[in-house]
Formats: structure tokens, C-alpha cells, sequence
């Protein structure tokens, strides 16, 4: 554990081996306390799937929280190294009482960057942060969001006629609906992993959703579709205390007809209405792009994200998807096997922040 002390204040920086002790939970605000919460899990789970270093940044006064980040090293020999706030998540940056707590903790997380020798520190916020070295940022996609009826009834009322259509036209073929955990991970890896090949992107290991599963425990579920025994969608759900949201969700293309997808995220939403949630949180979307105007149709509407930078060497669009120099990568990839994806495809996707 490392601490930067101010004249009244400490930011301490604890790694794997204190994680458990790291920040005082019951000192802290309820938004620190929550933040706080969910970042020791995320950094365990980064760590035990997919091998990032993991630091936890507190800012202190005395006895009290007064602010979080989570941080984690990705890296590998083809990429380089990074430090984000945190992979696979869409918003996970500062979360503070004030703002000269989160003044010092931009301060030690780009200390940090510099120590560590990265090529860039990476926060996912959902609002824009001051800081001298946040020179770069990419606001090009939003958080889609949808606030929650208190039942489905009034939910499936909202809808246009042509969604109400499609869901009914989808519910014809008698999918079978489940909700569970680890017993659904083979079917939900199933078609999760073979939809990542057709988009032509490295797929996750399964280790990570075991990992979610074991450490969200009580917040984490898997919703799967089957037609005739098939798994045809499948997708992951995260509870919190009033959002819920979708950080993985897939359909298989072959199943575009039967309106499978629109079937899963219309149970997706029951789901969350019935659990008495406030929010069904869709993810990050290109806006105008074409799962933009996906959300858009269930009522979903754009909240900011605002991914900035600590940039020190190299550019921060050099990993980008719609890079024009993986252009060929991904049409390779989209021929590959889906077998040979699921081997090949871990070691590459954790070395990409």
C-alpha cells in the first residue's frame, strides 16, 4: 500500500494483497460505499479472469472515505500497457464527495500512469473531469437508459405498435425463457462466443462470466432463449441497488426471423421491472449507430459518457475497432472457426483496454 498525503487529506493506493482491507466502507458516503463496494469485486474479477493488476485508489480524511477509483493494468507484448478505470466496464471513474477529493485522486492516478510506464491512463466517466493531463478524450458514444414503469403492463404500453408487433410476432414461436447462473454458462457462452466471431472481435473467456457470477453473486444472472433445445440469445444481467444493466447480451444471425433478440430484451426488462428496479441501463452506443436506434426504439435515452486520457505516448485511437487498419483482421477473423476463436481469442481481447 502507498499513500500521497496533503496537509489534510491521504490518497492511498492499495494492490491485490489489501484489497479486502482497502477503504473503509462504513465510513464512507452511500455513493462511496457503493462505489467502493463494487470496485473490490470488479478488480478480483479483472484479476482472477483475465490477469489485469488491480489498484484501488481511496481518497481520505481522517476516518472517512471520501472518494474511489478503481484502476487495472492491461497489457501484453502485442499491445502495450494501459491503465484503465476499468476494462470491460462502461463507467467505472471517480466517485467523490467533493471535488477536491476527486482532484486528488486524478492527481494520483496520473502519478500513477507515470510510475507504471503506460501508454495511457484511461477513465471511463460519465462526466467530464478537470485535470491538466486529461488533454484527449472520446465522447463519440452515450449510455443508453431507460427509466422503469412499476409494472410490465405499463411498460409494454409504452412501446410503439410496431416493437408491441415484433415482440408478439417473436413470443409466437414458444421460446424457452430461462433465468439462473452458472447451470446456464455453457448455452450462454454458446452463443455469445460465436456471435463475437461474426462480428469479427476477440471473444472473452468464459472465465470471466464465471468470475462475474461468483463475486456479483447476489446482482449477477444469465437470461438464455432455446428454440427446439438450441440456445438461440443469451444475455448477462447486473442488478444494482435501482439500475439494472446488460454488460453482454448476444443473438445468433441464423434466428433474425423469429425476432429472438427482441424476445430476450423484452424479458430482459420484465425482469428488471419486477425486481422494482428504476432504470434498465442498455450500454454505450455510437449515436445514429445501428444499436443507438436498437435502444432507442425500447424509450432508451442517451446519458453522457465521457471516456478522457492521460495520453504519453502513441495516440489514443490506435486500438479502436473501427481502426481502418483492422479492417482486414476482423474479415479474417470472421472466417476463422468458432472453435479456433475460443482458443485464440482470450489471450488477445485481455491485452486490449
Amino acid at each position: 500500500m502507498q499513500t500521497a498525503i496533503t496537509a489534510s487529506a491521504a490518497v492511498r493506493v492499495h494492490g491485490l494483497g489489501d484489497l479486502d482491507s482497502g477503504g473503509n466502507e462504513a465510513a464512507s458516503s452511500p455513493a462511496v460505499a457503493a462505489a467502493l463496494a463494487d470496485a473490490k469485486r470488479w478488480l478480483r474479477v479483472l484479476h482472477s479472469a483475465l490477469g489485469h493488476s488491480p489498484y484501488l485508489l481511496c481518497a481520505e480524511e481522517g476516518q472517512q472515505n471520501t472518494g474511489v477509483l478503481p484502476l487495472a493494468v492491461v497489457q501484453s507484448a502485442l499491445f502495450g500497457r494501459f491503465l484503465v478505470s476499468l476494462p470491460y466496464v462502461n463507467s467505472a471513474g471517480i466517485v467523490a464527495d467533493s471535488a477536491a477529493a476527486a482532484g486528488r485522486l486524478l492527481d494520483r492516478a496520473v502519478q500513477l500512469a507515470d510510475e507504471l510506464n503506460v501508454r495511457y491512463l484511461e477513465l471511463r466517466n460519465e462526466q467530464q473531469s478537470t485535470h491538466a493531463s486529461l488533454e484527449h478524450k472520446n465522447d463519440s458514444k452515450v449510455l443508453m437508459r431507460l427509466p422503469l414503469p412499476a409494472t410490465p403492463e405499463k411498460l409494454l404500453a409504452s412501446f410503439k405498435s410496431k416493437l408491441r408487433s415484433q415482440i408478439r410476432s417473436g413470443e409466437k414461436h414458444n421460446f424457452d425463457v430461462r433465468f439462473g447462473g452458472r447451470e446456464l454458462l455453457a448455452d450462454f457462452y454458446a452463443v455469445f462466443s460465436r456471435n463475437m466471431r461474426d462480428l469479427g472481435t476477440p471473444v472473452y473467456s468464459r472465465r470471466l462470466f464465471e468470475a462475474i457470477l461468483e463475486l456479483f453473486a447476489e446482482q449477477a444472472e444469465l437470461c438464455v432463449l432455446r428454440l427446439a433445445e438450441r440456445p438461440v440469445a443469451a444475455a448477462l444481467l447486473l442488478h444494482h441497488a435501482e439500475t439494472t444493466e446488460v454488460p453482454s447480451a448476444s443473438s445468433l444471425r441464423a434466428y433474425n426471423s423469429t425476432n429472438a433478440n427482441m424476445v430476450m430484451y423484452w424479458h430482459l426488462l420484465k425482469r428488471a421491472v419486477e425486481r422494482g428496479q428504476a432504470v434498465f441501463d442498455f450500454g454505450r452506443s455510437t449515436v445514429a449507430g445501428g444499436t443507438y436506434r436498437f435502444k432507442e426504439q425500447w424509450g432508451a435515452e442517451p446519458s453522457p459518457s465521457v471516456w478522457q486520457y492521460y495520453l504519453r505516448r502513441g495516440s489514443i485511437g490506435d486500438l479502436r475497432p473501427d481502426n481502418a487498419r483492422f479492417s482486414l483482421a476482423i474479415r479474417a477473423w470472421q472466417r476463422l472457426p468458432v472453435w479456433l476463436t475460443r482458443l485464440i481469442g482470450p489471450p488477445i481481447v485481455r491485452g486490449i483496454p
